[in-house]
């Protein structure tokens, strides 16, 4: 596997492969870039058929966050965490305790938040082991019912600049996925009168 010259690489400041025995753990941190702040970005969990698979989607998502934050005016740099498992896993506790101290090994260049696969709760898990995680429980929450508003402003937006129209009503749109954003985003779009092609 390939990681300096990874076709993703575009010069990440660090990138961690963490495993930890006992609980199953298997993870990839990527920091893209601190230069405005320490590395904030959510902590995905897939079943990656392959390392190197992982290991693309960590580079692309904490590059992305880079950017992402930099537009939000945000004093924070881009980061991104992957885990290697099942998202259906029951037994969790031991892997995002294990997870948790890997983040904080890391000395606060990075915080981890929910993503896909993951959950609050795993969140306040991890927290349990370090002080450097996002979107806890009673404070910031879950995230994805913002991501959908500010995704269905921006499809607004889009559609008044491309058909000058201020309205989605009658407006063909396909979802991919009605996981937590997904099924904010299509209660969002469905309440203006679009048609959903959801999948």
């Amino acid at each position: 596997m390939a990681v300096f010259n990874h076709g993703s690489f575009d010069e990440h400041e660090q990138v961690v492969f963490c495993h930890d025995k006992e609980s199953g753990l298997k993870a990839i941190v990527a920091i893209h870039n601190t230069n405005l702040g320490p590395a904030v970005g959510g902590c995905r969990m897939w079943n990656y058929p392959s390392d190197d698979e992982a290991l693309t989607d960590v580079l692309r998502l904490s590059r992305g966050m880079t950017y992402k934050n930099a537009l939000a005016g945000l004093t924070m740099g881009g980061g991104k965490s992957v885990i290697i498992a099942d998202p259906k896993r029951q037994d969790r506790e031991a892997l995002f305790r294990a997870f948790g101290r890997f983040i904080n090994s890391l000395g606060g260049r990075y915080y981890s938040a929910e993503d896909v696969g993951t959950t609050t709760a795993d969140i306040m898990i991890a927290h349990q082991e370090t002080p450097f995680m996002a979107g806890l429980e009673g404070k910031s929450g879950d995230p994805s019912p913002f991501t959908a508003l500010g995704t269905y402003l921006g499809i607004k937006a889009a559609v008044k600049h491309k058909l000058g129209l201020d309205t989605l009503e009658g407006i063909k749109v396909a979802v991919q996925g009605v996981g937590h954003v997904g099924y904010y985003l299509c209660k969002h779009l469905h309440e203006e009168g679009a048609k959903l092609i959801v999948t």
